[in-house]
């Protein structure tokens, strides 16, 4: 929220939750009718495309927010050296509300505008309008549009809710009170309303200008450099037309320069450009892939799971364990994502975390649970682990850590496999089970003295069993069978065992 928010700082349908796509349920259903029952002569292909359009727009910008969250997570050409905070990810987890606002007057416009419907599908002059409407009057009003949003007034009741992310996301630069894209609105109306009143607007001008919205507006917020220095050098002219990530960048971090939208040059003309562009924009290109000290290597649990990585959606990837009903929707893209795997299958990375001053990335191995039970893919998960490895020891990475499913005694002998097959690795191989071992150990508060074992009995509780038993702590189960279970896997001192035997009988 805004440090001040002001009137219509809320979108409409917020109370509706998940279902304010209802909200264009029945100009979805009108135009979807109109389209293939009316008569040929009465169906209209543009306002029916409508729907289409907005999945378009948000499958484009997930594209973004994959693209961003891999590359940041790499560090190459990374702009900003932050992480993005819990508060961040809560507070753009709805940037599809704008695609709703959108699509809502799209249909509006459809239905009472002349002109606005029955589009046909290209015309090179509504185009070539749209575009130098865009390079003219709306670059011009929204660089002062800007400014004054930046006005302590207006900053403080709607536009500092847009800078409360300093580290940038994609979805960052859709993030504003409603009142805010009220005002965009109707700024990028003008070359598409122009076009509908001239009768010169077509499916290709509409779709390609919001499309080149989004791209610019997605590219800007990436937090990480793609654009190379040597175009600037080969066209200088180039600086005051196009924008860079890192230009914008320091409108986030600055907060008084770079206030143009995708052309700098009114910050040229009026003096507002940030000195430092230029140098940011090649220290950025310059940085590296990240060497992290700790790669911990994961898998995929459920088909579903791909959602659910900081990768995919946002909202899912803060809810791990939640179950969405529209997921089951997604099936196709789904089924095609498993395919994908199991066809070609490559580790990659998912996430950066910083501890102190030690960089930590989480590499998956895209392989699902189900797929370590198959014996006969043995072979294949090895082989994409025993990869990984080798990388990062060549990187300079100085512990791997593999997780539960991807060790284990018939796997690869709890990473014995690989460390008996490159007997040269300087990387340490650390197994999953014993990290959590030693989590679980950390966390009994000190002068415990007895421990009660409830649940399934794993080798993480033979392991832990034994451990606190070295400790001196009393050990007991909740069943007899698990007692002689752990009583036959200790095969050391009799004292450890008598820690074991002792309160067990007196638990019972």
């Amino acid at each position: 929220m805004a440090s001040r928010p002001g009137i219509l700082t809320d979108w409409p349908w917020k109370p509706l939750g998940s279902f304010k796509y209802l909200v264009l349920a029945p100009f979805a259903f009108h135009s979807t009718y109109c389209m293939f029952v009316k008569d040929k002569s009465e169906r209209d292909i543009s306002t029916f495309l409508i729907v289409p359009f907005l999945l378009w727009r948000m499958l484009h910008n997930q594209i973004w927010i994959t693209l961003s969250r891999y590359r940041t997570a790499k560090g190459n050409a990374r702009i900003v050296d932050k992480g993005i905070e819990f508060d961040q990810v809560d507070r753009e987890r709805d940037w599809d509300d704008q695609i709703i606002f959108n699509g809502f007057l799209y249909y509006l416009a459809a239905y009472t505008l002349n002109g606005a419907s029955h589009l046909p599908m290209w015309r090179t002059d509504g185009v070539i309008m749209v575009f130098l409407l865009h390079a003219g009057p709306v670059e011009f009003l929204y660089y002062w549009l800007h400014r004054a949003l930046h006005h302590h007034f207006l900053y403080s009741r709607y536009h500092s809710h847009h800078h409360s992310s300093v580290v940038t996301e994609p979805i960052t630069s859709v993030i504003h009170p409603f009142a805010e894209h009220i005002a965009y609105f109707m700024l990028f109306a003008i070359p598409k309303l122009t076009a509908v009143f001239t009768k010169t607007a077509s499916v290709g001008a509409m779709l390609g200008y919001v499309t080149y919205i989004d791209f610019m507006n997605n590219m800007g917020h990436c937090n990480f450099e793609l654009l190379p220095h040597s175009l600037f050098s080969f066209f200088p002219p180039l600086k005051f037309l196009l924008y860079t990530p890192s230009f914008h960048s320091l409108h986030h971090t600055q907060f008084r320069t770079n206030y143009s939208l995708f052309m700098p040059l009114y910050d040229y003309i009026y003096n507002t450009t940030d000195k430092s562009s230029d140098d940011l924009h090649i220290k950025a290109l310059s940085r590296r892939e990240e060497i992290p000290e700790v790669v911990h290597i994961t898998h995929l649990t459920k088909p579903e799971s791909i959602y659910h990585l900081r990768l995919g959606f946002a909202y899912l990837a803060s809810n791990p364990f939640a179950t969405k009903w529209y997921l089951w929707l997604m099936w196709p893209v789904t089924a095609w994502s498993m395919t994908l795997t199991w066809v070609y299958g490559r580790t990659f990375i998912v996430e950066r975390n910083q501890l102190d001053k030690l960089n930590l990335q989480t590499w998956a191995i895209p392989k699902y649970s189900v797929q370590y039970l198959m014996q006969w893919q043995n072979v294949a998960i090895n082989k994409m682990i025993e990869e990984a490895i080798l990388e990062a020891d060549k990187k300079g990475t100085k512990v791997v850590s593999l997780g539960l499913m991807n060790q284990g005694e018939e796997l690869n002998i709890y990473g014995g496999l690989y460390v008996s097959r490159h007997p040269k690795l300087k990387v340490k191989i650390v197994d999953g089970s014993s990290l959590v071992v030693a989590l679980v150990l950390n966390t009994i508060p000190k002068g415990t003295t007895q421990v009660l074992l409830r649940g399934k009995l794993n080798k993480v509780a033979y392991a832990i069993a034994f451990k606190l038993c070295q400790q001196g702590i009393k050990v007991a189960t909740m069943h007899e069978d698990d007692y002689v279970k752990l009583k036959k896997s200790f095969n050391s001192s009799e004292a450890n065992f008598n820690n074991l035997n002792e309160f067990y009988w007196i638990c019972i």
